[in-house]
């Protein structure tokens, strides 16, 4: 059992790794740093909220002010996790890190990677549109697709200044109509952006970097099958029937707060599994997104479908 314990270290940095690296909104992650978390199911993000200037009286001196520090209780809603099993017979125990590995990693790349990806962009798209921070019913077009991107990202500037960093997250399809648009030949350039210990090229417009993401991840609303009711028996996730596609997400880079815990994936051998002889690998992956109160104007989100 020890050897199987180390095993289980090393999958977790590893996948942990591939998280960030991944998955198109790995970057939200970073900025984890902004809140207090200690394990559980909480985290606690600060907030700060104080009075403006007043006049100065020359007589009685300074108008007395406040601040007042808080933190908002968010609870982590997202525990998600499957079981699988390598039958003893096929896998020797030298060759069971590998195969174990290879298993989990495409696991991680097919499943696990979009499901967090379309999860945090419709929470973002929902909390937009509650915050009217969302506009709707518009068709993306080369002939004019430039001119509203950059209104779009002109509303998140107006509200925090030019000098704070911005991100377009954008459906793929549309993607494809802006690579074409007119006048974007003056527009367009390619820029290194870090996303944990990865640098990645991306195409930039004005210096905002664009990840490009598949459409599936880019709907306002999943359902996550739990795996055990009819129907649902295959886990992972669909659009909802309501769903709207989203054709683009502008925020701040400090606005969205992501957190992603893999829990120490539990490995048995084949003499400690009770269910059969065979290897078995539990996977489980814990995560959320907020995007605290006074940063809500840091994001803008275009839907193509009327809100």
């Amino acid at each position: 059992m020890a050897n199987t314990l180390e095993y289980a270290k090393i999958f977790q940095t590893e996948l942990d790794a591939q998280m960030v690296a991944g998955a198109t909104s790995g970057w939200m992650e970073l900025n984890d740093n902004q809140v207090k978390y200690n394990g559980g199911n909480e985290v606690k993000i600060p907030s700060v909220v104080m009075d403006g200037l007043a006049d100065y009286d020359r007589d009685a001196g300074f108008t007395k002010g406040s601040v007042t520090l808080s933190y908002q209780t968010h609870q982590l809603t997202q525990d998600r996790g499957r079981t699988f099993s390598l039958d003893a017979m096929d896998i020797d125990e030298t060759n069971f890190v590998a195969t174990a590995g290879m298993v989990l990693g495409e696991f991680q790349r097919t499943k696990v990677i979009p499901e967090v990806d379309a999860y945090r962009y419709s929470k973002i798209a929902s909390l937009a549109i509650a915050g009217s921070k969302a506009s709707g019913g518009y068709t993306a077009a080369t002939n004019d697709i430039l001119a509203k991107l950059v209104a779009d990202i002109y509303q998140v500037y107006d509200a925090v200044g030019e000098g704070v960093p911005l991100v377009i997250t954008m459906n793929m399809g549309i993607a494809a109509m802006l690579d074409t648009a007119d006048k974007l030949e003056k527009k367009l350039d390619v820029m290194d952006f870090t996303q944990g210990n990865v640098s990645l090229k991306l195409k930039s417009i004005d210096g905002i970097p664009i990840i490009k993401v598949p459409s599936t991840r880019m709907k306002t609303a999943y359902v996550f099958n739990d795996g055990a009711t009819a129907g649902q028996e295959a886990g992972g996730f669909v659009a909802d029937g309501t769903a709207k596609d989203i054709n683009w997400i502008i925020s701040a880079r400090n606005s969205v707060i992501a957190i992603s815990k893999t829990d120490n994936p539990r490995i048995f051998d084949p003499q400690t599994n009770q269910q059969a002889d065979a290897w078995k690998v539990d996977y489980r992956k814990y995560h959320d997104l907020w995007i605290p109160t006074n940063k809500l104007t840091g994001v803008f989100v275009n839907v193509k479908q009327a809100l």
